[in-house]
């Protein structure tokens, strides 16, 4: 009566028309949901965590908590207005007659919902046995009363109804109509006739009625609230939860359409129990709508404790809900439901029906839209095992759902909708990061999955081009104890490039019962978490480190992500240093000294590789065509302390970008020089070095015109956008060292027989730099003051007669010894572009 008498016929069918799309694409994915796999306490709380994680089923938990709590106390208070209204002293009057001698004052009707309350508590807390036993004592009631009023539409006659209205001064009465079937009542009733709500004295709109309406519709996940306690809830919530929509929806269409056509408007308006005055049997009536609010004050209850007793049993809140666990020894939720009592108690002090009545449906669309999101989640992300039984869902009704919970909620009440938009919010973030992890199952992790796989098969190396270069690293780590800081350096280079950190496990899969890498890969994954890095683990078994590597560089990586740059820790005899132990990471006092890692090797432990075999996974590499770094000396790097200087000078970056093994040819611009300055410019860039200033080296020799050759590096860098100093290096002196144990000044026959470097061949050159010209050369790097953070240096290609190699990487040992935080790099491929 109050929905048509406001709203009119239309508008009434109208909104029973939305309530029960949003309602019916709710229902659909409720039916998914519970139909894909065991149910257990908690009903939509249960679905929505299972399906989106912790975060999203704990903050909408919370909501639905809070819903059907105030859903409890609104229902409690409608029944206590129609008590009053039956049985209240009208007002103005002292005493009351017959049966009006209940008092009516704000005190008195808190007193009579509290004992209302305590009726539903009392049953609550016997269990869901007694609980399904008087819901359905109430559901013969109340379609005994649908019966009697059904037939007295037909068979009362017209009759004019007295109504008394409270107003400021005493009472007020008028007269309503009880028509019969009348067609000019029922043009009067067609369109909308917003008044002033008796019982409020506020101004009614389509969004405030819609709100009391829809509340009347909230029932739906009465049955899969008791999820905990049916029998079969997979077979049971979507066939009664259906039936449910169907059957209630016909009625109120059905009984809208009664109405308008025989009650004129003022008795809709102004009389909300109108239907016991026309009722051939009007004490049925009372007792109908008694106990049909009676019984959804109870559903509410207990659902609302059945979820609070969901979430402490999940843990997600800690000790909070701790006592919400305690159960009774035939398993009822006892101090769930007292919990759940108190706060209906507390909402209860608000007084009116229609006050809370927009907060409860803002609450109940946000966990119906949240539902719908859930199923959407699971539809979309594709997974083999989302294989529900009740098909008759796609993910159109899911989107229909949420969209129209959404908007209903904003118009509605803006207030209310941004309100618990933002609480839910809150909620999320705090369970974000406080909440322990759980075993559930994200969908997040599925939905990325899906839409990581689409993106990856659209990324076509085909379509690569060097404008959008960005270094991609495969890092080899023998024991990360003794690469902290190298971890740490290659997550500052990459440049949002992909970063592997790869390890060789030397062991024959023949000689093993099962995949030692398997147990190792948690404790690395737990490393690239300590250590804030952006990085995946790549783990493999091979007879040498060498096959290892190249394994790695073969399969490493998916489609157009793949390792364009490997990575090396300096071959040396160094003693390694636990870096890990001493790293901010574990340092903490809540923290154990790391994770499952060996102990480092001891100095006289032999090494697991040979040099010869260390200069040939550098060579295997360049084969491979992936450029190449060596890092010495970068567990000496202290980052933080580096960049925590004063900022004058500020930290430097040394670049040095010409080869000093290979002083006849002092070139600038070819692609490993370029390459070289890319990677000190990647790592400039990175937010932690952008303090840091880079400064350039130009080598030169008396008569080679320096100034014009710092001129064409100074416009080379302008065009490439690098912005660092250029200070000149003369070089005389040590050339001159080079030369004199050569067999001939520049341009003679031993630089003739050296093709320049390319691709495939490699350079003799290494047979004819004497350790004397090499140790000039370190000495030449080292004297630049002031010291910087971290150098570059030219990486040389490996020697093609492979029993040069331990040579080879004596010589670098020689030019980089000293030296301090130093990165040797080869680069391959073109990597900087001057186009737009």
């Amino acid at each position: 009566g109050f929905v048509v008498g406001h709203a009119g016929l239309y508008q009434a069918l109208a909104m029973f028309a939305v309530a029960y799309f949003i309602i019916g694409m709710t229902v659909l994915s409720v039916c998914a949901i519970a139909t894909n796999g065991a149910l257990d306490a908690g009903g939509a709380y249960y679905m929505i965590s299972r399906a989106l994680g912790p975060e999203f089923g704990g903050s909408i938990g919370i909501m639905f908590f809070l819903a059907n709590v105030c859903g409890s106390a609104l229902y409690v208070l409608g029944l206590v207005e129609a008590v009053v209204d039956s049985f209240g002293i009208p007002p103005g009057q002292e005493a009351g007659t017959g049966v009006h001698v209940l008092p009516q004052s704000y005190w008195y009707e808190l007193l009579y919902g509290t004992v209302l309350l305590a009726l539903c508590l009392l049953v609550c807390l016997v269990g869901a046995s007694i609980y399904a036993k008087a819901t359905f004592l109430i559901f013969l009631i109340v379609a005994a009363v649908l019966g009697t009023i059904l037939v007295s539409f037909f068979a009362t006659r017209p009759l004019k109804v007295p109504i008394h209205l409270p107003h400021f001064n005493g009472t007020e009465t008028d007269n309503g109509f009880f028509t019969g079937f009348s067609l000019n009542t029922l043009r009067d009733n067609l369109g909308g006739g917003y008044g002033v709500d008796y019982t409020t004295g506020q101004m009614m709109s389509f969004s405030s009625v819609f709100a009391v309406m829809f509340n009347g519709c909230t029932g739906i996940m009465a049955g899969s609230n008791m999820s905990g306690d049916l029998k079969r809830p997979s077979y049971s919530i979507p066939r009664g939860t259906i039936s449910a929509v169907l059957f209630t929806y016909l009625v109120y269409n059905l009984l809208a359409f009664l109405m308008c056509a025989t009650c004129n408007r003022i008795l809709l308006q102004k009389d909300y129990g109108f239907l016991r005055d026309i009722s051939i049997f009007p004490p049925l009536v009372t007792m109908g709508m008694y106990a049909a609010t009676l019984s959804a004050a109870m559903s509410n209850l207990i659902g609302a404790s059945r979820i609070l007793y969901a979430l402490a049993r999940d843990d997600l809140f800690g000790r909070a809900l701790a006592l919400a666990k305690k159960t009774s020894a035939s398993g009822n939720p006892v101090m769930a439901v007292i919990i759940s009592w108190l706060v209906v108690q507390v909402v209860l002090f608000s007084g009116k029906l229609n006050t809370i009545a927009s907060v409860v449906t803002t609450f109940f669309l946000l966990v119906y839209a949240t539902v719908n999101l859930a199923c959407l989640a699971l539809e979309w992300a594709s997974a083999p095992n989302f294989r529900p039984t009740f098909r008759y869902f796609t993910w159109h009704t899911c989107l229909l759902g949420i969209a129209g919970c959404c908007v209903m909620m904003f118009l509605i009440s803006p207030v209310s909708a941004s309100v618990s938009l933002g609480f839910l919010l809150l909620l999320l973030l705090a369970l974000h990061y406080l909440s322990p992890s759980s075993t559930w199952g994200y969908i997040s992790q599925a939905l990325i999955f899906h839409q990581v796989r689409k993106y990856l098969l659209m990324l076509d190396v085909r379509k690569d081009h060097v404008k959008f270069w960005r270094p991609q690293m495969l890092l080899m780590v023998q024991n990360p104890r003794g690469s902290a800081r190298l971890i740490d350096f290659v997550n500052d280079l990459k440049k949002s490039g992909l970063y592997v950190l790869g390890h060789v496990e030397l062991q024959d899969l023949d000689m093993l019962p099962s995949d030692p890498l398997q147990p190792q890969q948690d404790s690395w994954l737990s490393l690239v978490d300590k250590l804030n890095v952006k990085a995946f683990v790549s783990l493999t078994l091979a007879p040498s480190v060498r096959h290892g590597v190249r394994q790695l560089l073969f399969t490493s990586g998916l489609g157009g992500m793949r390792p364009n740059t490997l990575v090396l820790g300096f071959y040396d005899d160094e003693v390694p240093q636990d870096g890990l132990a001493r790293h901010p990471a574990f340092t903490s006092a809540r923290e154990e000294v790391p994770l499952g890692f060996p102990p480092l090797r001891a100095p006289t432990t032999p090494k697991l590789l040979s040099a010869w075999e260390y200069v040939g996974i550098v060579a295997d590499a360049l084969k491979m065509l992936r450029n190449v770094l060596l890092a010495r000396q970068l567990e000496s790097l202290d980052k933080a302390w580096e960049l925590r200087r004063a900022a004058s000078p500020p930290p430097t970056i040394h670049v040095w970008p010409v080869n000093l093994l290979r002083p006849d040819s002092a070139r600038y611009a070819d692609t490993c020089s370029l390459f070289l300055l890319q990677m000190a410019c990647v790592l400039n860039m990175a937010r932690a070095w952008r303090r840091a200033s880079l400064r350039l080296f130009l080598c030169v020799e008396a008569g080679t015109m320096p100034h014009a050759q710092e001129e064409k590096l100074r416009q080379l860098l302008k065009d490439l956008r690098i912005q660092a100093q250029i200070q000149l290096v003369p070089w005389d002196a040590i050339t001159r060292l080079h030369w004199q144990t050569c067999r001939g000044p520049p341009g003679g026959p031993a630089e003739e027989e050296e093709e320049e470097e390319g691709v495939v061949n490699f350079p003799t050159n290494t047979t004819q730099v004497s350790d004397e010209y090499v140790c000039a050369a370190n000495k030449m790097v080292l004297e630049q003051s002031p010291a910087p953070a971290v150098r570059f240096l030219y990486l040389p290609r490996p020697p093609a007669d492979t029993s040069l190699y331990p040579l080879y990487l004596h010589q670098l040992e020689l030019l980089t010894r000293g030296l301090g935080p130093t990165v040797l790099v080869h680069g391959v491929s073109a990597v900087t572009s001057t186009q737009l």
